[in-house]
């Protein structure tokens, strides 16, 4: 299974829900991260404010960053090459990365995933 790393820009939390406002984008991905490590994908996230170091040590993210700068963050890597880079990645790309199968809504309905309007 591909490794997928997220460097995020430097962040109180990575959930969103610190503060006062609360960031629904990182709130909707840290639900799919969520999500696709449930279905067994490799995800690992680094914050610029936490763990410096990790994106000092990375040549890739290194060089990204001497280039783009950090306003250019959230950077994402699959098997440590640059796969996104300026915002976070869908639940279908994070699934298409890690190899996960995706169900449309008609499909999880039909397989005895779902329960009602409820999918798991």
């Amino acid at each position: 299974m591909k490794t997928i790393q997220i460097y995020d820009p430097a962040l109180c939390c990575s959930t969103g829900v610190c503060g006062v406002d609360v960031d629904q984008t990182l709130v909707r991905f840290s639900a799919d991260v969520e999500w696709a490590k449930q279905g067994g994908a490799q995800i690992e996230r680094f914050n610029l404010a936490q763990q410096p170091m990790a994106f000092v040590l990375n040549a890739t993210v290194k060089g990204f960053l001497e280039r783009a700068g950090q306003e250019a963050l959230p950077l994402t890597l699959v098997d440590g090459e640059i796969a996104l880079a300026g915002r976070y990645p869908s639940r279908a790309e994070l699934g298409r990365w890690a190899g996960l199968v995706m169900l449309s809504v008609e499909e999880a309905q039909t397989s005895g995933c779902c329960s009602g309007s409820k999918c798991c």
